[in-house]
């Protein structure tokens, strides 16, 4: 059965603070950003989010950053729509995401990364649909509009390979299922009781929502890759730990 997606106000009262009828203090959305040594880009990625003119909440998870990250953070701490958490030592990507949606309070949630790769500008067009009640997921697609170009072509290949064993294993076309935006109700995420701590975190929920038949819809965003030699943290081998989730999943099932 799917979840039922919260009676949301149009969004031209979205940008203005409204969220739930009835209970104006609940943010419309909750954005979840887990970081990791990313203290050249934090800061400014951090100011683009409180940019978004959304009425929101931020959860920032440091997971046991080694470099300046959380010195970084500091600035951030007494801004009130902002909430500063840290682990003690790195524990991965989907720990950080699951350590953010414990403090979650918004009628969605989305993942914001720490780095500049996303516009946060693009939430609102990825928040749209669900909000127009189109549909229950969003993910934002880089490929639909492939604007990183040939850039970062190798990692391209290794989404396609994933997407090709969603659409084998679940029977479930898409163009981008590692992206980093998905967007969905804070119930929906949590009602999917995610186990992974790494980058596995992505093929987990792409399984378990296929296997709820919970339909997802993509639009396209832009996209501005980097390399390992300027931060970036993903390898070929989170390759294989994200099929052997999507096997793993599709084997033992998923009940909410």
């Amino acid at each position: 059965m799917n979840s039922t997606p919260p009676t949301v106000v149009p969004y031209e009262s979205a940008l203005s603070g409204a969220s739930v009828v009835g209970d104006p203090e609940t943010p419309l959305l909750s954005i979840l950003v887990p970081v990791y040594n990313e203290q050249d880009t934090i800061a400014e990625l951090l100011k683009r989010v409180i940019a978004v003119p959304i009425h929101k909440e931020i959860i920032v998870v440091d997971d046991g950053s080694s470099d300046g990250t959380l010195q970084a953070l500091e600035e951030f701490r007494d801004i009130a729509e902002i909430i500063v958490l840290s682990h003690a030592q790195n524990s991965g990507k989907g720990a950080a995401v699951r350590t953010a949606l414990e403090r979650a309070t918004g009628n969605f949630t989305i993942i914001q990364d720490a780095d500049l790769e996303y516009d946060p500008i693009e939430i609102v067009a990825v928040l749209q649909p669900l909000l127009n009640n189109e549909s229950e997921v969003v993910y934002g697609s880089r490929y639909l509009s492939d604007t990183a170009g040939r850039k970062f072509r190798w990692f391209r290949y290794g989404v396609s390979l994933l997407n090709m064993v969603i659409l084998l294993l679940y029977g479930i076309r898409l163009t981008d299922s590692a992206t980093c935006y998905k967007v969905m109700s804070t119930t929906l995420l949590r009602s999917l009781k995610l186990q992974s701590c790494r980058f596995e975190f992505c093929p987990e929920v792409t399984a378990k929502l296929s296997l709820i038949r919970v339909s997802i819809l993509e639009i396209p965003i832009s996209y501005n890759p980097r390399d390992t030699a300027t931060g970036k943290k993903i390898r070929w081998y989170d390759g294989l730990w994200a099929i052997s989730t999507l096997i793993k999943w599709r084997i033992s099932g998923f009940v909410r």
